[in-house]
């Protein structure tokens, strides 16, 4: 392996974050917490790098299921710290932060992709077979994990009894493995890339070993920086009189960045099977193994963990898929689509902040 790539800005960046991180435990200088969102940006950024290296000595449709799993580990770890910590006043947070997540991808991540794609191709092609399975999984799980629950009636309020939680987290689970298998084994041939004239140097295996242990300390470091900052966004938010639920759109839009400028990147390609993989993957994973893990940590500490929505998010998530649905129905896409869902986006953010 060449000198250079161990001093590439990729790996560099994620280690200076770690050492500002433990150098500035609990400083909360405004120069300090400036220079840590910068590093953390610059994380994200390298993460995405990694990712996409190891996407391409992996091949599709793996690639785009580490860095969805990636996403993941980032959004588990984040929720169950801050659940820990902040006892039962948090029993919201990992409700918030996944629906927050569902809508970002669906709105924003998708709905960029759709619209930077048909900007310069005016018409992408996709295989509905994979969309149709992404979707229907997805579905499934948002329903389970985020509605019904207000529906039942064996405990008061938008919650499940201990014996229901434990049903709907294995139905999670049999969902989601279910679905990798078709992705990756019985039906693998749905989520292959359309665009076969890229071609792409594949990367030796000291390169990959390399951006595997990049991505990893890059994600730790999300982590941690994103859970010190989210101290001084809370104060931000509430001195400007805004609902402290922004806090978690914000929070989870910086842990979605990767998957986002992934998927955007992929379209900006012609390459749209693999933006989907990226963005409705990385929606179902978000849910499909964040409610489970929740599930037993709350579990383990006594944690209360409230699921349901309000009526107001039922129908912006409702909406959303709805939209999602239609864009996706005929395997391929315009301008239209992307505008709808971005449209859709903004309503959602000015009613968090609107209510």
């Amino acid at each position: 392996m060449k000198l250079k790539k161990l001093f590439h800005w990729t790996v560099i960046a994620p280690i200076l974050a770690w050492v500002i991180y433990f150098l500035t435990p609990d400083s909360d200088s405004t120069v300090i917490l400036m220079l840590c969102g910068v590093f953390l940006m610059l994380s994200v950024f390298s993460a995405v790098h990694h990712s996409e290296v190891i996407a391409h000595k992996i091949g599709e449709p793996f690639g785009t299921i580490v860095l969805a799993i990636s996403i993941t580990i980032i959004e588990v770890a984040l929720i169950i710290s801050l659940m820990t910590a902040g006892g039962k006043e948090t029993s919201h947070l990992a409700r918030d932060t996944v629906f927050a997540a569902v809508m970002l991808i669906l709105n924003g991540v998708l709905g960029l992709s759709l619209l930077v794609g048909s900007v310069k191709f005016h018409e992408q092609f996709f295989a509905r077979t994979s969309a149709n399975s992404l979707l229907v999984s997805l579905i499934a799980i948002l329903v389970l994990t985020l509605i019904l629950p207000n529906f039942t009636t064996s405990a008061n309020g938008p919650v499940y009894t201990q014996p229901q939680l434990i049903f709907v987290s294995i139905a999670c689970l049999t969902i989601y493995s279910t679905f990798l298998l078709v992705q990756t084994v019985r039906h693998r041939n749905y989520f292959l890339p359309n665009n076969k004239e890229e071609v792409v140097s594949v990367p030796t295996a000291k390169e990959s070993i390399l951006s595997f242990i990049t991505l990893l300390v890059c994600l730790g470091i999300v982590v941690l920086m994103a859970k010190k900052l989210s101290t001084p966004i809370e104060t931000i938010i509430r001195n400007a009189g805004l609902p402290q639920s922004l806090v978690g759109v914000i929070i989870a839009a910086v842990i979605l960045l990767p998957e986002g400028i992934a998927s955007i990147k992929a379209a900006r390609k012609d390459d749209l099977q693999t933006s989907l993989n990226l963005s409705l993957g990385s929606a179902l994973a978000s849910i499909g193994l964040t409610i489970p893990a929740v599930a037993v940590v709350c579990s383990i500490f006594n944690l209360d963990l409230v699921l349901g929505l309000d009526y107001k998010s039922m129908v912006l998530l409702g909406l959303s898929i709805f939209i999602t649905m239609l864009s996706l129905s005929r395997g391929k896409t315009n301008i239209l689509y992307g505008v709808v869902l971005l449209v859709n986006l903004a309503a959602y953010i000015f009613t968090v902040i609107y209510p």
